[in-house]
């Protein structure tokens, strides 16, 4: 158990969600993309979502500003967190459009609330779980994906949510946050999301009517 708990600390950290949510996004909607848009896409998300934070986390570690890549200390928290806020409105204003990827579209921007209420937080010394966040966050796009394409994908949900309860788990078991930390990461994680999801919901009838 202490195994699976450790893997599902790495396995399920927030700086994969944004990626995995793209991933299934153009492994499972309905409308087409060339490929060679597809793979364009997923890699300027990658190595902006994921290469450049890492980097950015090397050097605050060799600048004794970060000890893991966990972050555990609240002020640890307050660089990562505007950097990657910078980089989500990299991806809305230079990787996605509003018009072709509307639901991709809103699930960064829901990710981006996400990320400016985790750092307000931490100017209150507030230190939500940022698993929480990542993983209800990537829950609730698969949800409203599924909602509106019709479609049932009840195993990924299932899984999503098994892997909720795993890294909650492996929060408290290694004592990284509290109870109270974890709620609210599962909340600020999840409530952007549902909000976003009406609007991208309303921007995929509009296009639907458009292209009739």
């Amino acid at each position: 158990m202490k195994v699976l708990l450790k893997v599902a600390s790495y396995l399920f950290h927030p700086l994969w969600m944004p990626f995995a949510g793209s991933l299934f996004y153009f492994l499972f909607t309905p409308r087409f993309f060339p490929e060679e848009i597809i793979k364009a896409k997923l890699m300027a998300i990658a190595i902006i979502t994921i290469f450049i934070p890492v980097v950015f986390y090397f050097l605050l570690k060799n600048l004794g500003r970060a000890e893991n890549i966990f972050l555990d200390k609240v002020g640890e928290r307050k660089w990562p967190l505007f950097f990657f806020i910078l980089l989500s409105l990299m991806v809305l204003n230079q990787v996605l459009n509003i018009y072709n990827y509307p639901a991709l579209f809103y699930y960064f921007a829901g990710i981006l609330i996400s990320s400016v209420i985790a750092y307000i937080f931490t100017w209150f010394r507030i230190k939500i779980s940022l698993h929480m966040v990542g993983i209800a966050g990537l829950l609730m796009f698969v949800i409203g994906f599924c909602i509106y394409f019709h479609l049932y994908f009840i195993y990924t949900i299932s899984f999503l949510i098994i892997a909720a309860g795993l890294s909650a788990s492996s929060r408290l078991y290694y004592k990284a946050h509290t109870r109270f930390e974890l709620t609210l990461g599962f909340f600020t994680g999840l409530a952007p999301q549902l909000a976003m999801f009406s609007l991208w919901f309303t921007e995929y009838r509009m296009s639907d009517l458009f292209l009739r």
